[in-house]
């Protein structure tokens, strides 16, 4: 599967979809901090310059759009809001295939759901990566997890890609387009200890780590051979 990964998200140019998981709208003011830490300006911009890069023709947010369980902080609506405002006006249609943390989507979402999002042929199937499947494709792109890889002592978020990693198929896992999740470190990680169970052998998986400074996507061998230089 062609796919392109820039800012904590990814572009699938053989049918112009974006994806980005793990939004966690509303972290900023759930978190026990005493000043925020500017998420709707961050996750709007961000979101933004994407579309200006890539105008997809759609746009996928694989589950964990919202981060409250039981309530909606403020600004949390705002955000929302803006998302996907910010899409409408590129014509860009919004698909939500919602995650664990969901569960007062519909508050403040009213466009489509979808479990989990057939892209295109349904080759690619979108969807948050909490629970198994229910339908089968070529590759699944996931959230949930939220990689980070640690190297020469600076952790940063991270793809990983493992071409056959669930009964037969690639999955594609996103890291957390919000900066505010610190994240699990793969380093050392099993597959058992991952929560998704798109995750079936950890050693297999390759990261990508994307320097959006450097404006440079580095690709890596897989975690078994990778992990003796970590």
């Amino acid at each position: 599967m062609e796919f392109d990964p820039r800012d904590r998200a990814v572009y699938l140019p053989t049918t112009g979809t974006l994806v980005c998981a793990d939004f966690h709208v509303g972290r900023d003011a759930a978190s026990d901090v005493e000043f925020r830490v500017g998420e709707h300006d961050d996750l709007t911009g961000r979101f933004e310059r994407l579309l200006e890069r890539y105008d997809p023709e759609e746009a996928v947010i694989a589950g964990d759009l919202l981060h409250s369980f039981d309530r909606v902080p403020t600004g949390a609506a705002a955000t929302v809001r803006t998302i996907a405002d910010l899409a409408g006006e590129r014509d860009c249609p919004v698909v939500v295939t919602p995650g664990n943390h969901d569960t007062m989507l519909e508050e403040l979402w009213d466009g489509p759901t979808l479990p989990e999002y057939g892209v295109a042929d349904g080759s690619v199937v979108v969807t948050h990566g909490h629970v198994p499947p229910a339908e089968t494709a070529e590759c699944y792109v996931v959230g949930h997890d939220h990689p980070t890889i640690e190297i020469e002592g600076v952790r940063r978020p991270c793809y990983l890609y493992g071409p056959d990693q669930y009964r037969g198929s690639a999955v594609l896992m996103l890291p957390s387009f919000s900066k505010l999740p610190a994240g699990i470190r793969i380093n050392e990680r099993s597959a058992a200890a991952f929560q998704s169970p798109f995750v079936t052998e950890a050693r297999t998986l390759r990261p990508i780590v994307r320097d959006e400074a450097a404006e440079k996507t580095h690709e890596f061998p897989p975690l078994r051979e990778l992990r003796r230089f970590l």
